[in-house]
């Protein structure tokens, strides 16, 4: 069998992919950055899903509204594109640089979504959008003041928050798989009712019966098995793209069951310019504060994942000026992201897996893949196809997604050895700062500060952790 030949340019080329700079043939370039795109594209949009189906405690309405929902889907690809050029080609003010200058893709971040409920749920949209749009300057000046917070700020303390995190999302992941929030609170209700003997309105009796339902559960499970053999058996791009092959199955039967309506689509525009602000921002102390505690750990995850670029490409620990231009890029990135109506963003450790597997670390390459996502977000359609998908294909998908989120949290806390000290902290950690959070009538009763603290799981983990990792292991050494 022939080898097909490769002219000088060819070799020029598909050498250059190994490179950081320079500029490849746009024909290899191209898929290069696409297969980024298809790796992060449905976690990039799974949060804004999840928040734009949360339920109003008191009203039983979702928080957010069918063309918001479009807008948010439209606006995260867009924010991530340009999230991503900034960290391939860094800003320069002054001493401080914006952008890491290294192969890394930004996606919206999975960390805030727990809390990001709690506020929806008591305040609305708009109070997220707010506590995002400040809270990103404490990731910021983590950026700006990396070294001496590193000393507390542990593998040991962010693995035990990521741990939290991944714990909190997957009931949330199992209520998509079943037939969503709304399906769920429906079916609540009807529990609730019916032990008191009063009556049930037919819209709660019709919405409670779809939880549950053999057609969710068969599109799940389809979903879900679609992922696990792909990842299991593919080979290639075919195991990259499991995630969203597993949708597109998901999808083609829900079709085929006839429980997509395709009206938003048709009603959706063919493009149009995100519009800042569109979602007004509200401003509420305790949602900032809450908020602000989330952006540290977001931005110790990026220091992970540049880290994990770094000696896998090039064989050293990335330096200072790129950890901290990586992390102040993401707090900037933040910000702008709550301008245009989306959700914070942080450097996606599945598009980090592909540098480090692949080695290439061109940056035309992965910005060919941040033009892509750039033009989505002017064409609404594009938004529309997944704000109509059904709870249970995205239920399906997102169930391995947050077990991975649980799983990264144990290896950060299992980095360098599992002594008995650390274990300690664990175990203070999740015993007092875990458990206390998840019993409200004892949190009800609590001081007013405290009541703060232990109201979210992940800022309580994220506090305790901290004192006891002081207490028990103390400073790490610089």
């Amino acid at each position: 069998m022939l080898k097909p030949r490769l002219n000088k340019s060819n070799r020029d080329d598909l050498e250059m992919i190994h490179e950081l700079d320079g500029r490849p043939a746009f024909s290899i370039a191209f898929p290069l950055g696409l297969q980024h795109v298809l790796t992060m594209f449905v976690g990039n949009l799974a949060p804004v899903l999840i928040i734009s189906s949360v339920v109003n405690e008191s009203s039983g309405e979702v928080i957010v509204t069918p063309i918001q929902k479009i807008v948010m889907i439209q606006c995260a690809m867009l924010v991530s594109g340009l999230a991503t050029l900034l960290q391939l080609y860094p800003v320069k003010i002054g001493r401080f640089r914006i952008g890491g200058g290294l192969p890394i893709v930004m996606g919206t971040s999975f960390v805030f979504v727990p809390t990001m409920i709690v506020i929806g749920q008591t305040y609305g949209v708009n109070a997220i959008f707010g506590a995002t749009l400040l809270g990103g300057l404490a990731e910021i000046a983590l950026g700006i003041f990396l070294k001496p917070l590193k000393q507390i700020l542990t593998s040991l303390v962010i693995g035990c928050v990521l741990l939290s995190v991944g714990l909190n999302l997957l009931p949330v992941g199992i209520q998509y798989f079943a037939g969503g929030s709304g399906a769920h609170k429906a079916a609540e209700n009807v529990e609730r009712l019916s032990a008191a003997g009063m009556e049930i309105p037919s819209e709660i009796s019709r919405a409670a019966a779809d939880y549950g339902s053999w057609q969710n559960l068969l599109i799940g499970f389809t979903v879900f098995l679609v992922i696990v053999l792909l990842q299991r058996y593919g080979r290639g791009m075919m195991s990259s793209m499991s995630i969203l092959m597993g949708i597109i199955a998901g999808y083609a039967l829900s079709f085929a069951l006839g429980i997509v309506d395709v009206s938003a689509v048709a009603n959706a525009s063919a493009a149009s310019a995100p519009i800042p602000f569109f979602i007004r921002p509200e401003f509420h102390t305790e949602t900032m504060v809450s908020i602000a505690l989330l952006y540290v750990i977001c931005g110790l995850e990026t220091m992970g994942n540049v880290n994990g670029i770094t000696v896998a490409a090039f064989g050293r620990e990335a330096t200072n000026a790129e950890v901290s231009g990586a992390v102040i890029a993401d707090g900037v990135g933040c910000m702008f992201a709550s301008a245009f109506n989306a959700l914070p963003n942080t450097a996606f450790g599945q598009n980090a897996g592909i540098v480090a597997m692949t080695k290439i670390v061109n940056r035309w390459c992965v910005a060919t893949g941040a033009f892509v996502l750039i033009a989505a977000g002017f064409f609404p359609k594009v938004g529309a196809v997944f704000s109509i998908m059904p709870q249970s294909v995205l239920g399906g998908a997102v169930i391995t997604v947050f077990g991975m989120i649980m799983i990264n949290g144990i290896k950060l806390i299992c980095l360098g050895g599992l002594t008995d000290r650390k274990v300690m902290v664990v175990a203070v950690t999740f015993g007092l700062g875990y458990a206390m959070s998840k019993t409200p009538l004892l949190i009800g009763v609590m001081p007013e500060p405290l009541a703060f603290i232990f109201q979210d799981s992940s800022i309580a983990v994220c506090i305790v952790a901290i004192l006891a990792n002081l207490l028990f292991v103390g400073r790490a050494r610089q």
